[in-house]
């Protein structure tokens, strides 16, 4: 074999190589944050200490949290990883600051959307396009909103104007004799896809989902409105 067959082989099984391993970190990643999405309290409860998932320093049970945009996972952060990506701050575009402010809307209908579903949730993209996401047993399904409707609706609710590019969401759940419509940091919407896919079941989720999604509502006044 001569010596530039023998160097290709071995580029190309250290590529290989690299790229399992590569691939393998990120799926551990990835299952470890969902983990902790899934594990986390949905309102009222103070979690036990955690490292800051930049740096690893300990974070007190109230915190600031990151959206990692490219595989739209949400990461603890201590204030000052944070402080780097705050609005204005420059810093990889990688992460986002998530926002604390939660909205409690009036008349915006997610049937001005097209949207077949009374729990749902809405997100603007960097590039504008809206995606609506649907909790389900199986995690967040989702399908793209049409703009036009889109934009007829933001039109009228200048609060929808003023929802930040993937941080930010409008939350809605016209369901079971709720009427609750909310502009919500991302991480709230994480953690009731969470709450739905651990508590659903038979046909239709079972009276107890049902009843922790109200309470999951619940929290959300109780936390305080446009902080």
């Amino acid at each position: 074999m001569t010596d530039a067959v023998t160097d290709a082989v071995t580029d190309a099984v250290t590529d290989a190589v690299t790229d399992a391993v590569t691939e393998a970190a990120t799926d551990a990643v990835t299952a470890s944050a969902l983990g902790r999405v899934i594990g986390r309290p949905v309102a009222g409860r103070r979690r036990a200490a955690e490292p800051c998932e930049l740096c690893g320093e300990p974070l007190p049970g109230e915190h600031a949290h990151l959206l990692e945009e490219r595989r739209d996972l949400v990461l603890c952060a201590c204030r000052a990883c944070a402080l780097l990506f705050e609005p204005g701050e420059t810093g990889p575009g990688r992460f986002r600051l998530v926002p604390h402010r939660r909205l409690r809307l009036t008349g915006p209908s997610p049937s001005e959307l097209g949207v077949p579903v009374g729990l749902a949730f809405f997100v603007r993209r960097s590039d504008g396009t809206v995606v609506a996401h649907y909790p389900s047993p199986m995690g967040a399904t989702r399908w793209e909103v049409d703009a036009a409707a889109w934009d007829r609706l933001v039109g009228r609710y200048e609060e929808l104007e003023s929802m930040r590019p993937a941080v930010e969401a409008f939350l809605v759940a016209i369901v079971r004799g709720m009427d609750e419509r909310w502009l919500v940091p991302i991480d709230d919407c994480h953690r009731l896809v969470a709450l739905v896919r651990q508590e659903w079941t038979g046909m239709s989720g079972g009276p107890r989902l049902w009843k922790q999604v109200a309470a999951f509502f619940a929290g959300l006044d109780r936390s305080g409105l446009d902080r």
